[in-house]
């Protein structure tokens, strides 16, 4: 009873959040800051979307597209796929942590990120069950926080469509009074993107219809290993060759003026975003099989990260005065995402077996642990607050970079402002409470 009542303690809550300590020597540190600053670089995308909105001056837009730096900003849909990537990470590594851990008569482990201990085998039926608890646990963990934005968002943008000088393309008045269950089952991105709600939810979306088909690899990966290897191995070919037909058939063209282009057909599907999931999965599974002990030369080191971050600036900075056609956009674009993650799982992989060097210390630097655990809550949110700051004005802004950044700047910290409340009111204390009824024995620590 006692720990039911504290799962509703703000302090107790709030010193869980902002606790800066490693919890478990064996964590992936780094992930930390790979989640942060991804959501910083989401932020910093929207951020000039909402000023484009509403400026006046809307040629320098053109001009600013052209600049070298902006392919920061243009090319920032990378972004989701550094989440697509750890999430896979995570989903693997902790399946597979937790549920060697309890093969220990000693261990107490407790479930986390929907991981459970695993359990004798006992046929069909307990594996159902521990399917069923696995997907209980993360709906019920990101439902209630998901729902109180978007019941935010809904009443936000009526205000907005009755008050503000502008006239916002946004209609999530009307889409989340209609559409909301889609949301609510995660099923949104499957959905045109005219009649969504919450356009900036297709992530969540996507990464659950994700975690699903991991949870189910993952579980037969324990008896038939061989063949869900197959089964992964075919899934991401299989993605790369849909993606890059259906990139044909619609004719796209990959241009840094139009990010967001061919929406509906190319940038919110699972089936064309399934290649970093699968990367983080494997990258996951072999952090967990070799415990960390990797030893490489230097040689194999250096190359390692030169090749990295080879890839990571040529797919942000790549497309710059390039003009692809529809066969060489169509390898980009089925292509890029994977090789998004396999760049992501070679910083990893070299940060947990101790070559990580001086990225490590920075995406494994303490402080930014409250930040990452705030993170979902915060993408939740920041959009609605970027909307109500930029249409309660009384007219157009002059559009400048040092405008922008400011801007930008005061959504970051908004965004974490807000997310740490709703996450003391939701999200933290639904996630000791499954601790408490999944795991009596073990309800502490996150």
């Amino acid at each position: 009873m006692v720990q039911i009542v504290l799962a509703f303690s703000p302090l107790s809550n709030g010193a869980k959040i902002l606790n800066c300590q490693l919890q478990d020597e064996d964590s992936l540190t780094a992930v930390h800051g790979l989640r942060f600053l991804s959501l910083a670089w989401v932020i910093l995308v929207h951020t000039y979307l909402q000023v484009f909105a509403i400026a006046e001056n809307k040629t320098l837009r053109t001009v600013t597209e052209r600049n070298f730096m902006f392919q920061t900003v243009s090319n920032a849909t990378f972004s989701v796929d550094t989440f697509f990537f750890i999430s896979g990470v995570l989903a693997a590594f902790l399946y597979f942590r937790t549920t060697s851990r309890s093969q220990s008569p000693t261990s107490k482990v407790a479930p986390h990120s929907g991981a459970v201990p695993k359990k004798e085998h006992g046929g069909l039926r307990k594996d159902l069950i521990k399917f069923l608890i696995l997907i209980f646990y993360r709906f019920v963990r990101l439902t209630p926080a998901y729902l109180f934005v978007l019941g935010m968002v809904e009443l936000s943008m009526r205000w907005i469509h009755n008050n503000s000088v502008f006239e916002p393309q946004i209609l999530d008045h009307l889409n989340c009074d209609h559409y909301w269950w889609r949301n609510a089952l995660f099923i949104n991105s499957l959905f045109p993107r005219k009649d969504m709600c919450m356009l900036w939810s297709w992530y969540m979306s996507t990464d659950t219809q994700f975690y699903v088909l991991g949870v189910l690899l993952l579980m037969f990966s324990a008896r038939h290993f061989r063949l869900v290897a197959a089964a992964l191995v075919t899934l991401m070919a299989s993605s790369w060759v849909t993606t890059a037909f259906v990139s044909v058939q619609s004719g796209y063209l990959a241009r840094i003026e139009e990010p967001f282009a061919k929406f509906d057909e190319l940038y919110d599907k699972p089936w064309t975003r399934l290649g970093p999931y699968l990367i983080g999965m494997i990258t996951g599974w072999l952090l967990f099989k070799t415990k960390g002990r990797i030893r490489m030369p230097i040689a194999v080191v250096l190359l390692g990260w030169a090749l990295s971050l080879l890839c990571l600036v040529s797919l942000v900075y790549g497309l710059l005065h390039q003009k692809l056609g529809i066969a060489t956009s169509a390898a980009y674009v089925s292509l890029g995402h994977t090789a998004w993650g396999a760049a992501l799982g070679w910083i990893v992989v070299a940060c947990y077996t101790g070559h990580g060097g001086y990225i490590n210390q920075l995406l494994s630097f303490r402080a930014l642990q409250p930040l990452s655990r705030l993170t979902y809550c915060a993408y939740l949110l920041h959009p609605m607050i970027q909307v109500l700051t930029s249409y309660q004005m009384d007219g157009p802004l002059h559009l400048h970079n040092a405008l922008v950044l400011t801007l930008y700047f005061g959504n970051v910290v908004a965004s974490f402002l807000l997310a740490f409340l709703v996450s003391l009111a939701f999200e933290a204390p639904i996630v000791r409470l499954l601790k408490i009824v999944i795991s009596p024995r073990s309800s502490s620590g996150d």
